[in-house]
């Protein structure tokens, strides 16, 4: 178990209220664990802004009856097998398909490979979720 520290912040009266509005809609169970998200995502952030190995995951959606597309990405993929750790598939209706790509190298590679992916014709969404490899920051 990791060693807690307490601290004290002052906030204006009317920002707290409205974090904890934010807290208890967003079901947090305590205001300390949503002030430790923020300041977890802060540090991921500036660490895919710098140049260490981080992790991450790529979502794209399409219609995989779009001729070819299937074979575009997985030629995209297999061009940067190195940052990839898995891939799953997944059938979300009769023609549209959810895929999910695992990612682990530096934050440009990575960004790379999803603007490749994104830009894809027949790529109906794509996004990238940013995360770290667990490793202190």
């Amino acid at each position: 178990m990791s060693d807690l520290t307490r601290f004290s912040v002052s906030l204006d009266k009317s920002l707290l209220d409205e974090f904890d509005k934010q807290t208890e809609l967003a079901q947090y169970p305590t205001r300390s664990k949503a002030i430790a998200d923020l300041i977890i995502n802060s540090l991921v952030k500036k660490l895919w802004s710098g140049g260490k190995t981080v992790s991450g995951a790529i979502i794209l959606v399409y219609d995989h009856h779009k001729r070819g597309l299937t074979n575009k990405l997985t030629h995209i993929q297999h061009d940067f097998h190195n940052l990839i750790i898995s891939s799953q598939h997944i059938h979300m209706d009769h023609h549209n398909c959810m895929e999910i790509v695992v990612v682990k190298g530096k934050p440009r590679d990575i960004n790379n490979l999803t603007q490749k992916l994104k830009a894809t014709k027949g790529v109906k969404h794509g996004s990238l979720a940013m995360a770290t490899t667990g490793n202190k920051m």
